[in-house]
C-alpha cells in the first residue's frame, strides 16, 4: 500500500516582512497564514513546527491505538502532546528534539507492558521514523 497526502504553501515578500499561507489537501487548513513573527517571534499564528508537532502526537497515539489492539488492550482515553524545538545551530536552523506527553487510561494496562507499548509505538510510528533527532516521551498511566 502506498499513500500520498500533498500540502501547499504560498509566500509573498522578504522573510521578516513577508506572508505565508498553507492548506492541506484535505482542506483542514485552507489559505492559514503564517509567517516570520508566528515562527520566531511568539505571534499568534501558525508555524511549520506546530503542524509538525500535531502529525506527531497524531501519528504516536494511532500508532499505540494499533499496538494496544495487539495487545488486546484498548484505550478509554489517549491525550498526546508533541513539543517540536526549532534552535539556531551552526549551519542555521534545525529541528533539534520533540518531546512527547503522553496521558492515557487503558483499562488491564500494567506499568511495565505500558512503558514497553508507548516505547514500541514512539520508534515505530511513521513520522517518528521521519524526524533524524532526539525524541522523548513521558508516558502517565492513568488509573
Amino acid at each position: 500500500m502506498k499513500i500520498t497526502r500533498k500540502g501547499s504553501a504560498v509566500w509573498q515578500g522578504g522573510l521578516k516582512d513577508g506572508k505565508g499561507a498553507l492548506t492541506t489537501e484535505s482542506g483542514a487548513l485552507s489559505s492559514y497564514p503564517y509567517g516570520f513573527s508566528s515562527r520566531f517571534e511568539g505571534v499568534k499564528g501558525s508555524n511549520p513546527e506546530e503542524l509538525l508537532g500535531a502529525a506527531h502526537a497524531g501519528c504516536f497515539t494511532m500508532a499505540l491505538s494499533l499496538i494496544l489492539g495487539e495487545a488486546k488492550l484498548t484505550a478509554e482515553k489517549m491525550e498526546t502532546s508533541a513539543a517540536v524545538t526549532l534552535e539556531q545551530v551552526a549551519d542555521g536552523f534545525a529541528i533539534t528534539s520533540v518531546h512527547l506527553t503522553l496521558k492515557a487510561k487503558i483499562p488491564g494496562a500494567d506499568k511495565a507492558t505500558f512503558e514497553k507499548l508507548t516505547g514500541m509505538a514512539k520508534a515505530g510510528c511513521p513520522v517518528s521514523k521521519l524526524f533524524k533527532t532526539e525524541i522523548t516521551l513521558d508516558a502517565t498511566l492513568l488509573d
